[in-house]
């Protein structure tokens, strides 16, 4: 399957929620609503497969804080995976990341190893007063998080 990367349109919120929503039931990641995704479409990027061009992956880089951004809402389609969706969706936003003049980028994740091979390490939360603050207080797991916090710096 080849796939292409392209910002997200209006037109992929639907497919967006419903990958999210499946990644989230098996609780890899936290369930995102229309309004937050609507909200953040900018964040987004999405893999298209070439042949149907069907959306079968997304991810959001977040800036956070001067010099401070996070990927978030990583998630490739079971049928999908194995075939470096994830890893390019994750480079991108890196990439986007570099463009705005950002050399910290976080993630909160289940899948260590995957971000270790991208070059991410893990930190302590405790480096991520922003986040804490602006999105995990919100979070139905705060205090009690599972997820490990690792960065990359450029």
């Amino acid at each position: 399957m080849a796939f292409v990367l392209r910002k997200a349109k209006m037109v992929d919120v639907r497919t967006i929620h419903r990958l999210l929503m499946e990644c989230a039931s098996k609780k890899l990641l936290l369930p995102r609503s229309y309004t937050e995704i609507y909200a953040h479409l900018r964040d987004f990027i999405v893999a298209e497969d070439d042949a149907t061009a069907a959306v079968v992956g997304c991810c959001a880089l977040s800036i956070t804080w001067e010099g401070l951004a996070e990927v978030r809402s990583l998630v490739v389609a079971e049928a999908a995976q194995g075939r470096g969706i994830g890893r390019r969706l994750v480079e991108a936003c890196v990439s986007d990341a570099l463009t705005f003049g950002i050399y910290k980028v976080f993630t909160l994740t289940y899948q260590v190893d995957f971000f270790r091979k991208l070059g991410f390490q893990e930190v302590s939360k405790d480096v991520l007063p922003q986040k804490v603050w602006a999105d995990c207080i919100k979070c139905p797991q705060f205090p009690e998080c599972d997820e490990t916090a690792m960065m990359i710096e450029l």
